[in-house]
Order: C-alpha cells, then structure tokens, then sequence
C-alpha cells in the first residue's frame, strides 16, 4: 500500500468509493406506501416510481433510525416439494434500492421469490446517520441482520453488487444462529441470522481491491484516470460518457444511461465508509466451513473489477465463479440484465433441489 499523501492512494480511494467508496414476517405490504401513494418527506430526496405490485416500507433500526425498503410479493408458486427462499438486495456505493427494483426485482417475483431491496444509511430514501461516513461493516452488516431477524420470515438469500458484495461477506463470516435457535442478546448485540445462500455481483475481493488497484496503474494507466475522476471526482455525475463506460456496456442507450446517472446523483447523501477505517478492518473473515452456499459472478464488460479480482474472489471461498458474458458492472440494469438474472436463477433452482435432495 502506498504511503499518505502518494499518488497510488488516490487511486486506491477512488476504487473503493465503488467497491468498498414487524415481528409479523411476511406482512411488508401491510405496512407499505404503494406505487401510487403521494410521495413522504422522504421520498423527496431520491424519488424512484415504483412500478405495479411493488411496495416502499421503511424498517425501523435499534437506533432509531431507518431504512428504505423496496418489496415485491412472488407471483407463482414454488415448484411442487420446494419453498423458495426469499431474497434480499444489497447495493453498492453510489446506487440504493432503486437499482434491483428496476429488472430484477419484476424477473425473481415472476419466478416464484418474494424480494426485498434495501437502501442503506444514507443512501436512497433511508435516514442520513450523522459523522462523515454512513457506517462500518459492522454497523451495515448489523443493520441488514436486524431487518432479516424482524421482517423476514425464513432464511434468505443475500445478494450483494460491488461495495454491497462487501457487507455481504461480512455479513456471512458473523452469521451466529439459525431461526429455529436465536440467542439472548444484549441491547448492543445484533445477531446474524444464518442464511439459505449468499450471491455475490461483480463484488470487491474480501481482501479488499489493492491488488485491483495496482494492477490498473501499472498496466492499465489511463483506465485508472479515469476510474479516479468518475468515482472520486463524482465526474460520472456529469459526463454521460464517463458513466455510461464506468457503469454500463457500450450497447445502453443513453436515454437509460442519463436516467441512472440522475439517480445515482441523488442516492448517496453520504459515503458509505470512511476508506481508512474500511482498510483496516479488512480482510473479512472466511465463514464457517458448510455454514452457506455461494455464486460469485463477474461481468465480462466490467470496467470497475477485472477477471483477476473476480477470481481472487472465488479462490478465497474455494468456489468456481461464473462470468457473465456481455454485461457490464452494473449488471442488473445492463442492456441485457437478463443474462445475470438467468445465471442467477438457475443457481438457485439448483440450490433448492440440493437441499431437498
């Protein structure tokens, strides 16, 4: 790593600014502000409309504070002999719930899943903690396991794209119980409830992205420019150029690509880390040998992790990754964000007739 104040830091900051830079469970509608309601105080800040049979609830935390949360009912049922897990969403720095609500929260309701997208501190419609950063690891992972814990009625799958990818591998290496055999816990301590599968998008390495940095200075010096002024100059919010390569394939029409930066602009009202405290905190622990099941998928288009970080990845988990061919970092909103969804459909299914079998 290099040392204060040298030029390489920069870039490794401009990296991790994208990368890591109620008891009534199934109830979410209940409680919900439908897709035609007027819009909250919230709402204001970073409005998304939601389409038909998609509801916005906002999840209290232990702090008081709270988060945005985005659910879709499942439209069919679970094949004969199966039950489907419910899925959550994790996004990455510079997005919120927002970004799954848009393909594929519509694609897995439509298979059989409820699905549940979270906004986290500061970003999206969620409250805005105070202090420079949004939170730790430790304070996300907590607050997405006290979701789960409260509002989620069987263990589910955890997803999570790029930064998001992150907290979901921290969230997996703290998991402590099953829902069958919950602890006592201080007023302090959040439990991590265990999880069916945890599914990783495009996802920073669990050792954080130094090795992706160097790797961009030293061999791909001008991309690492630009990743620098589009994620730590924020010059993606003003250049459709810039974020349409950052994020998106060259094949996005720019009509959508405009659409995203716009929401981008608005989502994240606060970094999600303090970088410094990130890198020390890293790495993340590996979880408890046969505790979950992981899909990590890359993007053969990506302009944020190369095929080396993917694989750094899938090697620390002892797992094959799986690259989607023709799809950028921004999988789920991709001009073919089909080709994931399906990659990852298919690892569910299969995930489903493993543990019946």
């Amino acid at each position: 790593m290099a040392g204060t104040g040298s030029p390489p830091l920069v870039g490794a900051s401009a990296l991790l600014s994208l990368l890591p830079p109620p008891r009534k469970r199934a109830a979410m509608p209940r409680a919900a502000v439908s897709a035609s309601a007027s819009a909250s105080a919230r709402a204001k800040a970073c409005s998304y409309q939601l389409r038909e049979g998609q509801f916005r609830r906002f999840h209290r935390l232990p702090s008081g504070l709270a988060i945005e949360v985005i659910f879709q009912e499942a439209q069919v049922a679970a094949a004969e002999g199966l039950r489907n897990p419910p899925l959550v969403f994790i996004h990455g720095s510079f997005h919120a719930a927002w970004c799954w609500v848009e393909h594929w929260l519509p694609f897995f309701s439509d298979s059989g899943y409820d699905c549940y997208a979270l906004s986290l501190l500061g970003q999206g419609e969620s409250d805005v903690p105070s202090g420079p950063a949004a939170g730790t690891l430790q304070t996300h992972t907590s607050d997405i396991a006290d979701f789960i814990q409260k509002e989620v009625r069987s263990p589910p799958v955890l997803i999570g794209h790029s930064f998001g990818g992150l907290i979901v591998q921290s969230y997996i290496s703290n998991m402590t119980y099953s829902y069958s055999k919950q602890p006592s816990l201080s007023e302090n301590l959040v439990a991590h409830p265990l999880v069916a599968g945890a599914v990783l998008v495009c996802s920073v390495p669990p050792t954080g992205n130094s090795g992706l940095v160097w790797r961009y200075l030293l061999t791909k010096p001008i991309a690492a420019i630009k990743v620098t002024l589009s994620l730590a100059a924020k010059a993606f919010a003003n250049s459709l150029p810039l974020c349409k390569e950052t994020f998106f394939s060259s094949t996005m029409e720019d009509h959508l690509v405009l659409k995203y930066q716009e929401l981008m602009k608005a989502s994240s009202k606060l970094p999600l880390f303090d970088l410094r405290k990130l890198n020390a905190s890293l790495p993340v622990s590996p979880p408890t040998k046969g505790t979950v099941t992981l899909l990590i998928m890359g993007a053969s288009d990506d302009f944020i992790v190369d095929t080396e970080g993917l694989q750094e990845t899938a090697r620390f988990y002892g797992v094959q990754a799986f690259c989607v061919e023709g799809v950028a970092h921004d999988m789920m909103l991709d001009s073919r964000w089909e080709k994931g969804a399906q990659t990852f459909l298919s690892w569910l299914q299969e995930l489903q007739r493993d543990q019946v079998s």
